[in-house]
């Protein structure tokens, strides 16, 4: 999960582009880029951390122009945190070019070999968004009439990713002298959305991963960008669009309507706050069936992202709801932090108690998921410390079992606590009295009750079935072993900087 931006406007896009990538900080904490075009050149600033602390004022002031594309990210499997793998990614031939990337290839390996084989491109880091640039770029060299490039090149260059590219990903592209390209994969796997500010001067165009940076920016929703389709902004502020792949089928990660999106966005035509209230109708529905509701006292969420099913939820089972967590907003996810013991100790520093609506009293917590149960073992424990004579836990989505491969940090099945164990068991990892989960049809209803037409999604998480039709158990496997090859290695890091400073400590 990442945020991307394009935009296209009349005056300089920094600003903007820097105020969106803060209203999408919560798709990544781990780093943050912009680049913008300003005749034929691009000013690129791009670090790991937080957007705050990535752009200063001497950054700001060196990114002239006014088209612009910008990135805030989080590692997927098989990327690092290393600041040379942060976005915007750039090539310069055939045409220059800067891309964004929200998703993840899961044909990588196969890429890279073809890049290095027949298309002569060399891939400086591990990242697939690297990848995906420079398929993008050979596409545009094999499809361009000479050195100059139209619309019917552009979009049969990302007709050609679409063959060669599988797996997830939307995309935001500054071409050089040429203007904006946008597009998302044939089954509109990860979200893109775009709108228009019109303006004396002319139209300006903001396409963005959640709809909520074009409301905050003033850009008036336009539509949801269609499954394989590409949408190109010229400099003379013309819009563009062309269906360039066969057989698409739309079919969003329901995992964004759970917990990755902003509730007040709106993703491919449903609202994800109105999705979370009936992911607390039906979870309450559940609930009566597993827990007797005269034994609980009070409903608690864990916030933020639960706390529309948990309101829905009390309402429907007629007890009070209260707030029973402090939330420090100043630590991130900890479900998307990078090691189980940083995400242990994070949990304490995010959550405090409200130790009198727990005191004496059966509580049910609910939160929006349970992906490896670190959180969830330590609220319990939290919530027995401050006093509760039972707690019992629901969860608004189902148990998560599979590894999501599309772009959710994910990749190994010993990671999730569900994976397994059944309801019981994982209810006695976690330490509650009771634990229920929602069913993952009723989840599907949650967000179809709101969009009928909306009939396919990418569940895989929940269920293994991943629309791609290209996971095996053997790529699921590849991938857990690099996973655990790169944590062993960490710590042998960890163990030599540690004996390295006892050495320094002992020679002073």
């Amino acid at each position: 999960m990442c945020g991307i931006l394009g935009v296209v406007a009349t005056t300089p896009v920094n600003q903007l582009l820097y105020d969106g990538l803060m209203v999408l900080q919560h798709r990544g904490q781990d780093a943050a880029g912009i680049a913008t075009g300003e005749g034929d050149a691009f000013h690129i600033h791009k670090d790991s951390g937080l957007v705050r602390d990535v752009f200063r004022t001497r950054n700001m002031r060196s990114l002239s122009g006014n088209v612009g594309i910008a990135h805030c990210r989080y590692p997927t499997a098989g990327s690092s945190s290393d600041s040379a793998e942060s976005q915007p990614f750039y090539v310069n031939s055939p045409f220059g070019i800067v891309l964004a990337h929200n998703g993840n290839l899961t044909n990588t390996e196969q890429l890279q070999e073809e890049m290095f084989r027949l298309d002569l491109r060399h891939i400086n880091t591990n990242s697939d968004s690297e990848v995906l640039l420079n398929v993008l770029a050979h596409e545009l060299q094999d499809t361009a009439k000479g050195f100059r490039l139209d619309l019917d090149t552009i979009f049969a260059a990302v007709a050609g990713v679409h063959r060669r590219c599988k797996g997830a990903y939307a995309v935001v592209v500054l071409i050089a002298g040429y203007g904006l390209l946008a597009f998302r994969d044939p089954f509109g796997i990860r979200p893109l959305v775009i709108g228009v500010h019109e303006t004396p001067q002319g139209n300006e165009y903001l396409l963005a991963s959640e709809s909520v940076a074009l409301d905050t920016l003033g850009f008036r929703v336009l539509r949801d960008v269609e499954p394989g389709e590409a949408i190109f902004v010229d400099m003379a502020h013309q819009m563009h669009h062309r269906q360039c792949a066969q057989n698409p089928i739309l079919a969003p990660c329901i995992f964004e309507y759970v917990y990755l999106a902003r509730p007040d966005s709106v993703i491919d035509g449903v609202s994800v706050y109105e999705t979370r209230l009936r992911m607390g109708e039906h979870l309450a529905d559940k609930v009566i069936k597993k827990i007797p509701v005269e034994e609980i006292d009070v409903v608690i969420p864990i916030p933020d992202s639960s706390r529309p099913s948990a309101m829905q939820l009390a309402q429907r089972l007629g007890i009070p709801y209260r707030e029973g967590f402090v939330k420090n907003r100043y630590i991130g996810r900890t479900f998307i932090m990078p090691g189980q013991s940083i995400r242990k100790r994070s949990v304490r520093q995010k959550l405090n108690t409200v130790a009198q609506e727990f005191k004496g009293k059966r509580v049910l917590l609910v939160d929006d998921s349970i992906v490896r149960g670190t959180t969830s073992r330590e609220i319990v424990d939290m919530a027995r410390a401050a006093g509760a004579r039972k707690v019992y836990f629901a969860s608004a989505a189902p148990p998560v079992r599979f590894p999501n491969v599309y772009g959710i940090d994910m990749p190994t099945r010993s990671e999730l606590i569900a994976t397994g164990r059944t309801d019981d068991e994982i209810c006695l990892e976690i330490g509650a009295d009771a634990l229920v989960y929602q069913d993952l049809d009723a989840l599907k209803a949650s967000v179809r009750e709101l969009k009928p037409s909306l009939c396919c999604f990418d569940s895989s998480c929940f269920d293994g079935q991943y629309v791609t039709g290209d996971v095996t158990p053997e790529y699921l496997d590849a991938i857990e072993q690099a996973r655990e090859g790169k944590n062993a290695a960490a710590k042998v890091e960890g163990r030599d900087s540690r004996q390295l400073h006892l050495n320094l400590n002992s020679a002073r």
